[in-house]
């Protein structure tokens, strides 16, 4: 699937639920689904600066596409990089830089957060960007 693809299926599972308490709960259990980042990347070069828990990101690419790991020490946080993470993994730099990110406003999650959890996602977003670029510009 395409990150559009993705995307639309993020929001029309966010549209399922009727109120942020169920959101939020959701948010929480594709945290605890995500696939652990392995013990040797959870380094203080991997921590995305800007966020106010820890959240450790570890890029690479395999067939062209870019590879996302993550990890939270914060359970909310960690549902956060979950859905970036399945947004952005497994496609190419070039499509996560021209990426959009608008789903997050349609699914209203930024505004249902603290301004410091907020200012962790456009974190994180910027992070993810910064490997796609950094890998584009090997290829």
């Amino acid at each position: 699937m395409d990150i559009r693809e993705i995307q639309e299926e993020i929001i029309d599972e966010f549209s399922m639920f009727d109120d942020w308490e169920e959101r939020y709960q959701y948010v929480i259990d594709l945290g605890n689904s995500l696939p652990l980042i392995n013990e040797e990347y959870k380094t203080e070069e991997n921590i995305i600066k800007g966020c106010q828990s820890k959240v450790w990101l570890h890029g690479e690419q395999k067939d062209g596409n870019v590879v996302f790991t993550a990890d939270s020490d914060a359970i909310l946080t960690k549902g956060i990089i979950a859905i970036l993470i399945r947004v952005f993994s497994n496609q190419k730099p070039a499509d996560i830089l021209e990426a959009d990110t608008a789903f997050i406003d349609e699914i209203g999650l930024k505004e249902h957060l603290s301004p410091t959890r907020a200012n962790g996602l456009v974190s994180m977003i910027k992070q993810i960007k910064m490997y796609a670029l950094a890998f584009q510009a090997k290829n």
